[in-house]
């Protein structure tokens, strides 16, 4: 039988609270993960190790305060079209595995805990008249431009923190053991892991979770930190403009003049560096060291250069 990942089936649900099949962007959408609400995609903002969303921004969000706006880039869009054919493909690497739209959940005991999974995964039915047993599983379904983040394809270690930080509580909202990744990265290069439920870890984010919930009831906002999140948040806080004068103490004066003078000069040696890489690369396509990739070049049509781009380095084990 021949099954579309994109069809809703009215098949059993895991323990959690089903609140919908909602589409991302609208206000029902918005509405179930706004409030004194914990998401699977905002855990790792929680526990400080997400790179797109800084616990400060999230703070302000769950507060009621402003945020940025969110903004739509060719990463998130691309990412959004080609879900249905990467999940087609581990539903075509895996027979008997049937990968059905999720929704969006709560946990049944934790009203705050909830989690938008890509897809639930049940055995494939013999026939379309046939019901299949309870959602044993997950599959999240990622793009990824390069793949630095990711390790070989099935490693135990290879899914990046911050996306184990986010199937840990997906499992934990829903009551299930075992999520699946399917990978696509650099438009070709396919990838599955595997990662499985852990009490430790998933009580560890819980913890953090209901403290940082706590800490927004209490009005106790996190120091301010280095994210560009962050810096945007700050910047849509005021509402007006007043032609005075406020004094700040000395040493956040000295800090960003130092900061100013730091970045020009840091900003002149980074041309100097991207100079005699680039040049070193000539008509190449990547700069490598000892086996190790540096950067890579994107040339322009007439095969000039585009830009020079930086591998991103794990750190070691």
């Amino acid at each position: 039988m021949s099954t579309s990942s994109t069809t809703n089936h009215p098949y059993p649900a895991p323990d959690g609270v089903l609140i919908g099949h909602l589409t991302p962007g609208t206000d029902a959408w918005e509405e179930a993960r706004t409030g004194l609400t914990i998401t699977a995609t905002e855990i790792a903002a929680v526990v400080g190790l997400s790179p797109w969303l800084s616990r400060f921004t999230l703070w302000h969000k769950k507060a009621g305060l402003r945020v940025a706006p969110f903004e739509m880039t060719p990463a998130i869009e691309w990412g959004t079209r080609l879900e249905d054919a990467v999940a087609l493909k581990w539903e075509e690497e895996h027979p008997g595995m049937l990968a059905a739209p999720a929704g969006t959940w709560r946990n049944r005991d934790r009203e705050w805990q909830r989690a938008t999974p890509d897809r639930l995964v049940y055995p494939q039915p013999a026939n379309e008249f046939e019901i299949p047993d309870r959602a044993d599983s997950l599959l999240e379904v990622k793009t990824s431009p390069m793949g630095d983040d990711w390790g070989p394809d099935g490693a135990d270690d290879g899914v990046p923190v911050w996306y184990r930080c986010q199937a840990i509580w997906q499992m934990d909202t829903l009551g299930l053991h075992r999520v699946y990744f399917a990978v696509l990265i650099s438009g070709h290069d396919y990838r599955e892991y595997v990662v499985d439920y852990d009490e430790d870890e998933a009580k560890i984010l819980r913890d953090a979770a209901e403290q940082f919930l706590d800490d927004v009831r209490q009005g106790n906002r996190p120091p301010i930190d280095g994210a560009d999140d962050t810096y945007q948040t700050i910047r849509v806080q005021p509402d007006g403009f007043d032609d005075v004068d406020v004094e700040i103490p000395l040493d956040e004066a000295a800090r960003y003049e130092i900061a100013q003078q730091q970045m020009a000069a840091a900003k002149t040696e980074l041309n100097a560096a991207k100079s005699l890489v680039l040049d070193r690369i000539g008509t190449g396509r990547r700069a490598v060291a000892n086996g190790r990739r540096i950067a890579y070049r994107i040339p322009k049509p007439d095969g000039t250069t585009k830009s020079l781009n930086p591998y991103k380095q794990k750190e070691a084990a």
